[in-house]
C-alpha cells in the first residue's frame, strides 16, 4: 500500500512544511520582508531600477485625507485602489470609469464618493492588512489587459505568477479572473489557474476549485495553448526582480497591459503552492535542479535561459 503523502512525494510534490523549511527560511531574510509587504516600496525600488509597474496617483495615509479625495482622483477617469500591505486580493476596488459625478465598478455597480471614502477608511483602519495593522490606501492606474485575455477573463485583469528560486523562473502560470473571484485573480477566491509551459510561453490546461478545466467556466473561451505575449519579457522582469530585493525564494506577479506591456504587480516572499497544480507537476525537482548549481549568473537573461533549460 502506497500512501497518500508518499506517493505525493514520489512525484514531487513540495509541501508547505518543506517550502517554509527548506526555502523560505535559508532564502528570504526577515529583515527583507518589508520590501515586498510593502507594495508603495516594491513600486519605489522597481522604479529605480527601470522596472515598470503601474503608476501611482497618489497616497492617502490619514483619515483627514480622504477629504480631499475629489481633488485627488479628479484627473482620472479610471482607477485602483488598494491597502499597501494588503493580501489576497483583499481591499482591493477597481474603479473603470465615471457615472453622473459617482464611480462605476468593473462590475457595474455605481459608487458615490462617500462609498469611496469609507473603503479608504477601512483600508487605513488596518481591515485588510497583514496582521490587521493600520496600513495605507494607495491610487494608481488600472491595467488594462492585453487583448488576448478578453474571451478567458471575467471583468478583472489576469495576473502572471512566476516562482523565482535562486533569480532563476523556476515555474509559472496565469490566473483567470472569474465571476466566483469578484474579478480577482486569486486561486483561494475561486480565479483558474492555468499552467505555463517556460520554453514556449503556451498555456497547458487549468485548475478552478481543483477541477481540471479546459474553458473557462464564465465566458466559454479556450484557456489552453494561448501563447503568452511578451513571454521573454515577462521572464526577465521575473529574474530581476530577485536583484530588487535579495529574497531566494520569491513569486512575481506581472500583468500584461495592452498599450505599456509588461508590469510588476507586486512580489511575495510566501508564494502558495497551488502553480503546482495548475501545471500538473512537482515543484521539487525543478528546486533540487536549481540547487545543486554551484553558479548563478548575474545576467537574468542568462538565468532565463538556465530555467529554460532545467525545465
Amino acid at each position: 500500500m502506497i500512501f497518500p503523502w508518499r506517493r505525493l512525494r514520489q512525484l514531487g510534490v513540495l509541501g508547505m512544511n518543506q517550502r517554509n523549511a527548506d526555502y523560505i527560511l535559508p532564502f528570504n531574510p526577515r529583515h527583507h520582508y518589508p520590501l515586498v509587504d510593502d507594495k508603495r516600496r516594491t513600486k519605489q525600488l522597481a522604479l529605480a531600477a527601470g522596472i515598470a509597474v503601474p503608476k501611482l496617483y497618489g497616497v492617502v495615509e490619514m483619515v483627514h485625507q480622504i477629504k480631499r479625495l475629489d481633488k485627488l482622483l479628479g484627473p482620472h477617469e479610471d482607477f485602483v485602489i488598494k491597502p499597501a500591505h494588503g493580501s489576497g486580493g483583499e481591499g482591493i476596488l477597481v474603479v473603470n470609469g465615471r457615472y453622473q459625478g459617482r464611480y462605476r465598478k468593473a462590475s457595474g455597480v455605481i459608487l458615490t464618493a462617500e462609498e469611496i471614502g469609507h473603503h479608504i477608511a477601512n483600508i487605513l483602519s488596518g481591515m485588510y492588512s497583514l496582521g490587521g495593522l493600520p496600513d495605507t490606501a494607495l491610487i494608481e492606474y488600472r491595467v488594462k489587459f492585453d487583448p488576448l485575455f478578453e474571451a478567458v477573463s471575467y471583468l478583472g485583469v489576469p495576473d502572471i505568477r512566476t516562482l523565482v528560486y535562486r533569480g532563476i523562473p523556476a515555474l509559472a502560470m496565469i490566473r483567470l479572473p472569474t465571476r466566483l473571484s469578484d474579478g480577482r485573480a486569486n486561486l483561494h477566491q475561486g480565479a483558474i489557474g492555468v499552467g505555463i509551459d517556460l520554453v514556449t510561453g503556451r498555456t497547458s490546461a487549468g485548475v478552478w476549485q481543483e477541477h481540471a478545466i479546459d474553458r473557462h467556466p464564465d465566458t466559454e473561451g479556450e484557456i489552453r495553448n494561448l501563447r503568452i505575449p511578451h513571454w521573454e519579457s515577462v521572464l526577465e522582469l521575473a529574474a530581476r526582480c530577485f536583484d530588487l530585493v535579495n529574497l531566494g525564494y520569491i513569486g512575481v506577479d506581472i500583468v500584461l497591459d495592452r498599450d505599456l506591456g509588461p508590469m510588476v504587480l507586486e512580489l511575495n516572499a510566501r508564494p502558495g503552492l497551488s502553480i503546482q497544480l495548475a501545471n500538473k507537476v512537482g515543484l521539487q525537482p525543478r528546486l533540487q535542479r536549481i540547487q545543486r548549481l554551484s553558479e548563478i549568473p548575474s545576467s537574468a537573461a542568462e538565468r532565463v535561459a538556465l530555467g529554460k533549460s532545467l525545465a
